[in-house]
């Protein structure tokens, strides 16, 4: 039995959303998509945001959605790629949470992401590069945060949640 929210984080293109429904359905928990829920309250889609208010901008409203989410009921939440740029963020998901990073190598999240024009941080010259310094920024982020550290690379989303259901049930810290 889970009684603590856990917070999917990882790069764009790791699979926090996909994986994260199959992960709720499997725990038997809502969903929640933090992108999804920024969207729905401001009525203005994600580059819109970023070409309006800036990055900065975008990363104050993330933050907002964070905190309330995390106040809300137990549940599986897919975050942004950027969520753990901010120390409160970060402390956010520490304190009311298990985190998931769910990590994939720089080839397969170019490969994931290439097709989806939606990604501000990636509308560059080279994405493939785009997405290693991100990658470099990032990581050692997503690894202070973790609780559990998932490889997505070699797996299909079912079997990357089925993973993650085996390691908060063999992990008593988790619970």
């Amino acid at each position: 039995m889970i009684s603590r929210s856990i917070f999917l984080v990882g790069p764009m293109g790791a699979g926090k959303s996909t994986i994260g429904k199959l992960l709720a359905a499997q725990l038997q928990l809502p969903f929640a998509d933090s992108d999804k829920v920024l969207e729905d309250r401001t009525g203005a889609d994600i580059p819109w945001i970023f070409d309006v208010e800036g990055e900065a901008g975008f990363r104050r409203r993330e933050s907002e959605v964070l905190r309330d989410l995390c106040l809300g009921p137990t549940q599986v939440i897919a975050t942004g790629g950027g969520i753990v740029l901010l120390e409160e963020n970060r402390q956010r998901l520490r304190k009311y949470g298990l985190v998931v990073y769910l990590q994939a190598s720089a080839d397969q999240l170019l490969e994931r992401t290439s097709k989806n024009s939606n990604r501000p941080l990636l509308n560059v010259a080279d994405p493939g590069a785009r997405i290693i310094e991100l990658l470099e920024q990032r990581d050692p982020l997503y690894r202070e945060v973790a609780d559990i550290i998932c490889d997505t690379d070699h797996c299909t989303p079912k079997q990357a949640a089925q993973m993650v259901v085996e390691r908060l049930s063999r992990d008593p810290a988790t619970q």
